[in-house]
């Protein structure tokens, strides 16, 4: 259910160029049968909540893809843990695929329409459950040949530490958990696709750079926008390449804002320290040419009075690019170009 919590003060929180009303709302929608959708994106979807741009909502999402018998079976934590609205949703959503991704929403933004962009302001994310899992699928991810045995560990999460102990002896930290799917609808032609590969209507990214603090920028396909928000991550490397990461239920506050100034076609995000560009193509060197395509892109418009050649240059000595992740069919590269090199732009 989406429940009001309020109003908000937002007129500090918003940057000059958003125009929401001075009072902001704040919502809570948590996920249940009636507000999930199941691995897809899809612009006939209809909104579950509708938001004005500068509102905030805190959204909880359901660990994906796993049975609660499997927990339950597991000896690993109690069956109580599995919240009662992940029982339901997969006991009574039959609509599902062609993905597997349990995602919150969508959310309609009023006023946000084809060409603008959707600015998400993730303020903070935290854990949801004392669960989660890894999956490894017979022939796939980063060694498909090699590895032809399903895998499945089932693993406690320590909220109050912040950590899993994955196998005896090794424990993984749980300091930035991050939700590897976010995105609104595709354009309407492009039907109901899978949750599965990221794309232009962002989606399935599994980038743990997008993290609490980080803004990410979405190009708006449908009026409203429609977003949707799911496959939680308590932990992740680059490159995710045994297909999953430490999967499980996640909480997360948001913040929507409208940019009628802005026009992309590819995500963005912004660190505190950093922007962020993104290079999305099955083949993971387009990818890569993608991603410096979409630096000098950002460079030259931000900074115009750079050439495109030291834009290039710029790429090449100061900018980082890491695989974002290279098992779900679309691969990912994302490029930290650092904000603190342009000293007087």
């Amino acid at each position: 259910m989406a429940n009001f919590r309020g109003l908000l003060i937002c007129s500090l929180l918003l940057s000059a160029h958003a125009s929401p009303s001075a009072l902001c709302a704040e919502y809570t929608l948590m996920p249940s049968p009636a507000t999930v959708h199941i691995g897809n994106f899809n612009a006939a979807l209809k909104p579950v909540l509708t938001i004005n741009s500068g509102d905030i909502v805190t959204i909880e999402t359901a660990a994906t893809a796993i049975e609660p018998e499997a927990i339950d079976q597991s000896g690993v934590v109690q069956p109580s843990v599995v919240p009662d609205y992940t029982r339901a949703i997969l006991r009574e959503v039959k609509d599902r695929g062609p993905g597997r991704h349990i995602l919150t929403g969508p959310i309609a933004v009023t006023g946000a329409v084809p060409g603008d962009v959707l600015e998400v302001r993730i303020l903070a994310i935290d854990l949801a459950v004392d669960y989660g899992f890894n999956r490894q699928r017979p022939y796939e991810g980063a060694l498909p040949d090699e590895f032809p045995r399903y895998f499945e560990r089932i693993i406690a999460i320590n909220r109050e530490a912040r950590t899993a102990e994955i196998a005896p002896g090794v424990v993984i930290p749980l300091t930035a958990p991050f939700f590897g799917t976010m995105g609104v609808v595709p354009p309407p032609a492009l039907g109901r696709i899978s949750s599965g590969p990221p794309g232009v209507h962002v989606g399935n990214i599994d980038n743990k750079d997008v993290r609490a603090g980080t803004t990410l920028y979405m190009p708006v396909h449908v009026a409203g926008a429609l977003f949707s928000v799911g496959d939680g991550h308590a932990a992740q490397g680059l490159g995710e390449v045994d297909i999953s990461a430490i999967e499980t239920g996640l909480r997360g506050r948001f913040q929507f804002i409208v940019r009628k100034d802005m026009k992309i076609t590819w995500p963005r995000a912004e660190t505190p320290t950093h922007w962020m560009v993104m290079g999305l193509h099955p083949n993971l060197e387009e990818a890569m040419k993608m991603a410096v395509r979409e630096t000098i892109l950002f460079v030259a418009q931000r900074f115009p009075k750079l050439s495109r050649e030291e834009a290039y240059m710029i790429a090449s000595v100061a900018v980082d690019y890491h695989v974002t992740q290279v098992v779900d069919g679309t691969k990912g590269i994302h490029g930290m170009i650092p904000k603190a090199i342009f000293v007087s732009q």
